[in-house]
């Protein structure tokens, strides 16, 4: 099963991942970008090396999503896959950044995908006022230089999303305990195995 992490940034993904893992047997934990070797390189050009060109942007990501898909989700697809952002994170991102269409953005990560999206998403979700305080915690990467605005754009249209495409998912509010966080999720994935 095919299990995607979405969320801004501080939310705790990454956390969960690691804890939820823990709990089942069989498991494969990866990320967008950077769960392959060509992924890795364009991770690196996309928070570390400055603010690119938008488009060249969306398609540094769809081709790192390309190659996750092949190299990474469809060769696991007999194991629990948890991975921290999908196609969800690519198409919030570029529309709110770029202003391309939705539906724009659907296709093209239709294509890179070639029509494999998630089983199930978790789908995180932060106040304003806990955001400001998790980010002022951290050095901050190219895109979470775009602001506090920006970021809560994307996650509002990160849940559009996952409404829009009626896709399976569960909601976690990111100010809860990490134990109350990891607790909800393995019994929502449990239900789906």
């Amino acid at each position: 099963m095919y299990v995607a992490f979405e969320g801004i940034d501080t939310v705790g993904k990454s956390t969960q991942i690691e804890r939820v893992a823990a709990r089942f047997g069989n498991t494969l934990i990866t990320k967008e970008p950077g769960g392959t070797d060509l992924g890795r390189k364009i991770r690196t050009i996309l928070l570390q090396e400055g603010e690119i060109h938008p488009r060249s942007e969306v398609l540094l990501f769809l081709a790192d999503r390309a190659e996750h898909t092949e190299r990474v989700i469809r060769p696991n697809a007999d194991r629990l896959i948890l991975s921290d952002r999908s196609f969800i994170s690519g198409i919030a991102y570029a529309h709110v950044h770029e202003k391309i269409a939705i539906d724009t953005l659907l296709q093209l990560n239709r294509y890179a995908t070639a029509n494999m999206f998630p089983d199930t998403i978790i789908l995180f979700q932060i106040d304003r006022e806990t955001l400001v305080r998790r980010l002022g915690e951290k050095q901050h990467d190219t895109i979470e230089k775009r602001g506090i605005d920006y970021m809560l754009q994307v996650q509002t249209t990160m849940l559009e999303l996952v409404d829009l495409l009626n896709l399976d998912h569960m909601i976690v509010d990111a100010t809860h305990s990490v134990e109350t966080i990891t607790e909800q999720i393995t019994t929502h994935i449990k239900e789906r195995l």
